[in-house]
């Protein structure tokens, strides 16, 4: 690996340890804003399309792309997902423990749509997060850790 110094070293080690599989240089900025876009589009379209071999899809509960609200299979009432990237990581009382956005996609396709949830890491878990992620553009994030 490049020797690395300042921010670039940090980033580097943060990006490492999250277990993303490159890091963006600036003069790699197009070919990254390519593939985040990408990652978002597929996203979108495993959103609205892909059961994971459930009950449905995303959108069975989150309508409209997760941009208005929805309900669960139970009839409880969700809001949209339009910042909700910007809720996590944080606790749940359900499984007590702090949990990833990755997770929670996870538990969505596991529990309400009674699929099989992408690997943790998978291209399709990826995308679902990063998609979803898109969605909270501009919203102000760490609120949790207040």
């Amino acid at each position: 690996m490049a020797r690395r110094t300042g921010s670039k070293l940090c980033a580097a080690l943060v990006v490492a340890a999250l277990g993303v599989p490159f890091v963006v240089q600036a003069a790699d900025a197009p070919a990254g804003q390519a593939a985040v876009q990408q990652a978002v589009q597929k996203g979108a379209d495993l959103f609205a399309h892909e059961s994971f071999g459930g009950a449905g899809t995303c959108e069975t509960c989150h309508l409209n792309g997760g941009r208005d609200a929805g309900k669960l299979p139970n009839g409880k009432a969700i809001p949209s997902l339009i910042g909700a990237a910007a809720a996590f990581p944080r606790y749940s009382p359900r499984v007590q423990s702090v949990i990833t956005l990755s997770q929670q996609i996870a538990r969505c396709i596991g529990g309400a749509l009674k699929g099989t949830p992408p690997a943790f890491g998978s291209p399709d878990l990826v995308a679902l997060d990063t998609y979803i992620t898109s969605l909270s553009k501009g919203v102000v994030m760490g609120r949790q850790f207040e």
